[in-house]
């Protein structure tokens, strides 16, 4: 659990007090899918909606499945806003954005093509290194074709003489570590890229930088940035891979992280800046890894960051003092509101 855990406070105050009838107010929550990821969408949809049902609003949920579009239509179904918990391909990749958009349907998170670019590390990468200036560790982006038609040693031995070792190996497109793995001696690289390439068929190979792993989560209210306290993330083995990420117990989290003061706010500042030179909206959450030189190298940004009991940003609000419920549904409210302006 996160460490540092502070009493309650509100969530921001909305500019417009235009009251919402939550109890007559639908909120629909679809997660699951059919993701290497599915079980980590339904633990963070059920949590979510827990936390909204507490608050007192008319929380449903759905799958993603051949029943979904019939319910989004129908009159006597149809929500009133869509939160979209879906975790990997089709709920980060902009895919269930544009069917919510098509419907016109309000929904919490980044819309479809801000969604698209986020969900591609190298496409992402190269964004914010070249409109915001952030740094990220250096990366070459290959498919698995071009290991089987110039042959894998040959290109391996060109990777470890170029980026050095040690590097990282992972899915060009994913989350909760899946398929990602440090490779300290070229003879690891061989079952890297088998765990990678079960995945999906493009590895981003990086440089893997040492210092402290963090990531900081941004929420938008009312069109005010609330950007969370950094987050620092330790394991005993020093892995922080998918069962480090869902599972109670071996691993813990610092909130505030701990660094200096400066490097707090440059990590606050770089995560905004992703948030917004992506064109991300609503909930986001940047990774990175502080460098010994107390710069923040950015990692991946997030446009459906995990929401389980294990997850970062859910740890990093109730660290930073936040009611869960109050302040989801200060979200969803602000969300509603908007919708309605237009």
């Amino acid at each position: 659990m996160a460490k540092h855990i502070k009493q309650a406070k509100p969530a921001p105050v909305a500019k417009d007090q235009t009251p919402i009838d939550r109890s007559k107010t639908s909120i629909l929550i679809i997660c699951g899918g059919m993701s290497h990821e599915r079980d980590v969408s339904l633990a963070s949809g059920h949590r979510v909606g827990g936390y909204l049902e507490e608050a007192g609003w008319d929380v449903r949920f759905h799958d993603m499945d051949s029943d979904l579009l019939p319910y989004l239509s129908d009159p006597t179904t149809r929500p009133d806003i869509v939160w979209p918990l879906l975790h990997g391909a089709n709920g980060e990749d902009g895919s269930i954005r544009d069917i919510l958009e098509m419907e016109g349907l309000p929904y919490i998170g980044s819309r479809a093509k801000a969604s698209r670019t986020a969900w591609s590390k190298p496409i992402a990468k190269n964004v914010v290194r070249k409109l915001a200036g952030l740094s990220t560790p250096h990366s070459v982006t290959l498919p698995e074709s071009m290991f089987r038609e110039l042959g894998a040693k040959k290109v391996v031995d060109l990777l470890v003489s170029s980026l050095k070792l040690p590097l990282f190996v992972k899915p060009t497109m994913g989350g909760s570590a899946m398929g990602c793995t440090r490779v300290n001696k070229a003879a690891e690289f061989p079952q890297a890229m088998v765990d990678c390439f079960a995945y999906g068929d493009v590895a981003l190979v990086e440089q893997a930088v040492t210092g402290t792993e963090i990531s900081v989560s941004v929420l938008e209210i009312d069109g005010e940035p609330l950007v969370l306290p950094p987050l620092e993330v330790t394991t005993t083995d020093g892995k922080y891979d998918y069962e480090a990420r869902t599972t109670p117990g071996p691993t813990d989290f610092y909130v505030p992280a701990r660094l200096p003061e400066d490097v707090l706010k440059a990590a606050q500042e770089a995560a905004l800046a992703a948030h917004n030179t992506l064109s991300l909206r609503d909930i986001s959450r940047t990774d990175f890894i502080v460098d010994s030189d107390g710069v923040p190298q950015f990692l991946e940004s997030n446009v459906a960051p995990g929401m389980t009991a294990t997850s970062q940003l859910p740890q990093a609000a109730i660290a930073a003092g936040y009611h869960l419920p109050d302040l989801y549904s200060k979200l969803v409210e602000s969300v509603i509101r908007q919708h309605r302006a237009k």
